[in-house]
């Protein structure tokens, strides 16, 4: 059940009132299938097959976007300097279509693999090997067959995803879940429809990592570690970096040049994010006061669609602009977002992944 329909989040999802309580016993209902399903896989009548290699999911309880992709293009990146070879599994948004999983790279379609795919294959520059498809054993089975070499991989999303075979580090496993939180945090705390959680907020975790702290230009400042739910917090750091052109990535300007070359109501900035306001708020705190406009998560675009914005310079997302490929508006500019892993959590991360296989002697 993934309520795919509600791709902007409505307001009543982020407090408690008449639309959320009158929703609420489908809520119940909601609830009551988590409850029946978590029984039996607690009962172990069904029993996914383990990876042979340690699971890091990066995913979130809320529906919707909340900086996910970013964390998992820190994440593999970081594990490399670490000694690690990562690979990546993702759902793939738009994906569904296929029949068997699907290599990504940063020439595939996105309305085939899903944008975010496409975004850490380019972002990445097709570092790490990227498999697609709605079944993530499927997936892993593809990746490490063409890829033995790898020895541990990122979930983008798959906390929900029963087939995904878990010994929580927790419990003294390998395999990791991370709950990444923004400063929405859970809304009105109600599960689906009534509210925007797929699952209880007090489902248990490893971690949770806390997003849409931005360093505003100073890269110098360290996010703090934290506890959160009697488990390990901890804050990323992002920054917005330089935008480069649509049409000629070569051409770069830093957001403050931007911001001087264009009069404010000049400018308009466009983002199909689970929640875009992020975005919008992090240009204004470099000085960019744009005109916005926020789309629902993983909309499409069409050359008419800018066409239509009266604007001197249109800021875009990566995410986005992997989806406007064939758009030839010298106007767009993608502003691209970065994440700074703090080293106590790469710390940590190591210290789990470097135990032993307990799969080994307890199957």
């Amino acid at each position: 059940m993934t309520f795919s329909f509600f791709r902007k989040a409505p307001q009543f999802w982020e407090r408690r009132g008449p639309t959320s309580l009158l929703l609420w016993p489908l809520s119940w209902l909601y609830g009551l299938v988590l409850r029946v399903r978590k029984l039996i896989q607690d009962t172990g009548l069904v029993k996914p097959k383990p990876a042979p290699v340690p699971i890091i999911i990066v995913g979130n309880i809320r529906v919707g976007g909340t900086g996910k992709t970013p964390i998992v293009i820190a994440l593999s990146e970081r594990l490399v300097q670490l000694g690690w070879h990562p690979g990546i599994i993702s759902r793939g948004y738009g994906s569904s279509t296929q029949t068997e999983p699907v290599q990504v790279s940063s020439h595939s379609d996105p309305a085939l693999v899903g944008d975010e795919p496409v975004l850490i294959a380019r972002r990445t520059h097709d570092q790490f090997p990227i498999w697609v498809f709605p079944k993530r054993q499927k997936s892993i089975e593809a990746l490490l067959k063409h890829s033995p070499n790898v020895n541990v991989i990122i979930s983008d999303d798959g906390l929900q995803h029963s087939g995904l075979a878990r010994w929580p580090a927790r419990e003294g496993g390998r395999d990791i879940e991370f709950v990444v939180r923004d400063g929405r945090g859970e809304g009105n705390r109600f599960l689906l429809p009534a509210g925007p959680l797929r699952e209880p907020a007090t489902r248990g975790r490893d971690a949770t990592l806390f997003t849409g702290k931005t360093a505003n230009g100073d890269r110098a400042a360290q996010p703090q570690d934290e506890y959160f739910l009697g488990r390990r917090g901890f804050s990323l750091l992002s920054y917005l970096g330089d935008a480069y052109q649509l049409i000629n990535p070569s051409n770069h300007q830093t957001l403050a040049q931007i911001a001087d070359s264009y009069l404010l109501n000049n400018i308009t900035a466009v983002a199909a994010l689970g929640n875009p306001q992020r975005f919008f708020d992090d240009l204004l705190k470099q000085g960019i006061a744009a005109k916005t406009i926020p789309l629902p998560d993983h909309a499409s675009y069409a050359p008419e669609f800018f066409a239509k914005i009266h604007t001197q310079c249109i800021l875009i997302t990566e995410k986005d602009a992997v989806k406007c490929a064939d758009i030839k508006d010298d106007r767009i500019w993608v502003v691209p977002m970065s994440l700074t892993l703090p080293d106590s959590l790469a710390e940590w991360l190591q210290s789990i992944l470097q135990r032993p296989d307990p799969y080994r002697y307890n199957l």
